[in-house]
């Protein structure tokens, strides 16, 4: 079988290549973008009906295209999102070769570059992107066994409430997906509990902003990528119903159980974490500091923006946080169902090279690896806070393209060719 050959190869037609793409293609590097199913797959088959994005379509969205469907100030939804990126893709003239599965790469021996099998035959390339993204394996504790007789599923096969059986729902994890889920299952007539873990509350606007506007005035999308390692904290954000505050004291007014950190499962009885009041205290302090910073910024700019001292008003904890029930027996609750919100893993197990950590992320400095011509990209944080956001990834993705141009530049230099062409630094950026 013959053998094509590519310099530059980007694994993956998500918002990450398809950026990718883009600052490749400005720098004059040639390349190919192989996808295994449709562009933006994911957010059309593995996300739930009424999923929105989570920031407003002036801030999530690239530079060079705003959404035709929907205001600035509105939540795309998903199927909105993903021909969001087809359209970007034809504008781009992006090289996307979609249906074709990469099964396995491997570094040449005793020459640069990578050997790349996949379903339509081998590939050879210079350099190489994966632009997989963070959601590859859903994450399901093994707390509750298929015997238990439940119906039980991860938020990425999460569809419609329809799809539940009777009775009520358990959902475990509340980030945004979590806190999502529950809302619209609540919305739907069900019964539902939610497991509440450690968690950041921003609100949803204040003062006239929206949030996203008041984490860049403030600075807080370039914070910097905590110590590898270092567990972060999940954030409970919605744009659903036209972008709303999450809320957990108001679920549970409107009838929702909160329960702590699931524990255990034995004999039909969940176990849950003694932690539920501290987590929410702690997401109402998280909630008030932005708050805090935003007034600061505002008197210390002499900036004209409307009062709003209801946002402060934090209720009375609900019986649920003050009494949390440390165990629950899903049988006699009427549980029939459990929605784990409980995130995702990475899985390159089909990148036979890379150094990778004991779970299985790769070791990089903003997305460079140490493997030469091995590039990670749409990973969370991989450069700063704002990194797994649409416009983060195009800000990250330039970043590795100037590299790539860079190293290009280095090994087309020639001794004495100097006076004839720019600096190894500067060729072809």
């Amino acid at each position: 079988m013959s053998i094509e050959n590519v310099e530059t190869l980007v694994v993956g037609a998500g918002q990450a290549g398809i950026a990718m793409s883009e600052h490749l293609s400005k720098g004059g590097v040639p390349h190919l973008v192989l996808e295994r199913h449709r562009i933006a797959e994911r957010w059309r088959s593995e996300r739930w009906d009424s999923l929105v994005a989570n920031g407003p379509a002036w801030h999530d969205r690239f530079p060079g295209l705003e959404f035709s469907d929907i205001g600035p100030d509105g939540f795309a939804a998903k199927e909105s999102v993903a021909d969001y990126f087809v359209a970007y893709a034809e504008k781009i003239a992006a090289p996307i070769r979609c249906g074709v599965e990469v099964t396995s790469v491997r570094s040449h021996v005793g020459r640069r570059g990578f050997r790349v099998e996949t379903s339509k035959g081998p590939i050879e390339a210079s350099y190489l992107v994966a632009a997989t993204g963070p959601f590859q394996r859903p994450i399901i504790p093994t707390v509750v066994p298929e015997s238990a007789g439940l119906f039980q599923i991860h938020s990425n096969a999460y569809r419609n409430p329809g799809q539940l059986p009777e009775g009520a729902v358990l959902v475990i994890g509340a980030g945004s997906s979590g806190a999502q889920i529950a809302d619209e299952l609540l919305r739907a007539g069900k019964p539902v509990f939610l497991s509440v873990g450690p968690h950041d509350r921003p609100p949803r606007s204040y003062r006239g902003r929206d949030f996203v506007w008041w984490l860049g005035v403030l600075g807080k999308w370039d914070a910097e990528t905590p110590p590898q390692g270092k567990e972060h904290v999940t954030i409970a954000v919605s744009g659903a119903y036209g972008g709303k505050t999450v809320d957990f004291r108001r679920f549970a007014e409107r009838g929702m159980v909160l329960v702590g950190r699931a524990e255990g499962f034995r004999g039909g009885v969940m176990s849950f974490a003694p932690d539920l009041a501290d987590n929410i205290a702690n997401g109402d302090a998280n909630y008030l500091s932005v708050l805090d910073e935003a007034d600061a910024f505002i008197a210390r700019n002499g900036l004209d923006l409307p009062q709003e001292p209801e946002a402060r008003k934090i209720g009375p904890d609900p019986r649920c946080v003050s009494e949390p029930l440390r165990e629950l027996n899903l049988a006699k609750a009427g549980i029939t169902a459990i929605i784990w919100a409980t995130g995702f893993a990475v899985d390159y197990g089909w990148l036979k090279v890379g150094s990778f950590d004991e779970k299985g992320r790769p070791k990089h400095r903003r997305g460079v690896s140490e493997v030469p011509g091995l590039y990670f990209l749409g990973l969370p944080w991989l450069s700063r806070r704002g990194s797994s956001f649409i416009w983060g990834v195009w800000h990250d993705a330039k970043f590795l393209a100037d590299h790539i141009s860079m190293q290009r530049g280095y090994l087309a230099y020639r001794p004495g060719m100097q006076a004839k062409t720019k600096s190894p630094a500067l060729a072809g950026g």
